[in-house]
Order: structure tokens, then C-alpha cells, then sequence
């Protein structure tokens, strides 16, 4: 059983950055898309970034030209890099890999039951 362990959230005012990251407890399988979702008080659970199995990105509209993801191969890492930072992008943020809700908008095409999901790690951003 891979283990997400996210880490990187924090408190930052609007306009700053963070860097968020989420470390597999194994080599993950190359096959897996993987990604980043978020969410807020009240409010259901957001897609923000994915990265697929030939290592292209795809963004939800809100977060487009803002967060950048990566996976780092050699470290089993994957990052999301969140620039412009806005009130609105206060939430929980979780990694997952392997991930039926990574088919939905987030540019991933295979899905093999996995289901992997870190516990979160919060992002709050005041105005």
C-alpha cells in the first residue's frame, strides 16, 4: 500500500507563493497519473492540477497560469508550485495517485484502482 505524505502548506498573504509536496512512500508506477486536488470549508472537492504518465500538465481554469506541477522521478516527489496566490485558494490540499477523480478534467486517461490520497496539508491565504 503507497503512502501519500503531503507537506509544504502554511500561511501566506495574497500575492505570495508556497510550494506544496507530497512523497510516495514507494517508486510509483509509471503508469499512474497523478495530482492535486483541494478542498475548502463548505465546499466540495476541487481537481486543481494532474500530471499524467507521459509527465504532461493540466490545470483547472482557476488555477491556470498560476500553479505549476511536477513529479521529480529520482526523488518519487510530486510538487505543485502555487504563485499569485489568492484568499480563494484557501484549503485543504490533497495528493492522490492512481485516482478515479483524476479522469474527471485533469487530463488523465487510465485509471487502475488504486486510489492512493495523502491526508492534506493546509494552504491558507489571507487578503
Amino acid at each position: 500500500q503507497v503512502q501519500l505524505v503531503e507537506s509544504g502548506g502554511g500561511s501566506v498573504g495574497a500575492g505570495g507563493s508556497l510550494r506544496l509536496s507530497c512523497a510516495a512512500s514507494e517508486v510509483m508506477d509509471s503508469r499512474f497519473c497523478m495530482g492535486w486536488f483541494r478542498q475548502a470549508p463548505g465546499k466540495e472537492r476541487e481537481g486543481v492540477a494532474g500530471i499524467d504518465n507521459d509527465g504532461g500538465a493540466h490545470y483547472s481554469e482557476s488555477v491556470k497560469g498560476r500553479f505549476s506541477i511536477s513529479f521529480d522521478n529520482a526523488k518519487n516527489i510530486l510538487y505543485l508550485q502555487m504563485n499569485s496566490l489568492k484568499p480563494e485558494d484557501t484549503a485543504m490540499y490533497y495528493c492522490a495517485a492512481d485516482n478515479e477523480a483524476l479522469l474527471r478534467g485533469l487530463g488523465c486517461d487510465s485509471y487502475y484502482g488504486s486510489d492512493y490520497w495523502g491526508k492534506g496539508t493546509l494552504v491558507t491565504i489571507s487578503s
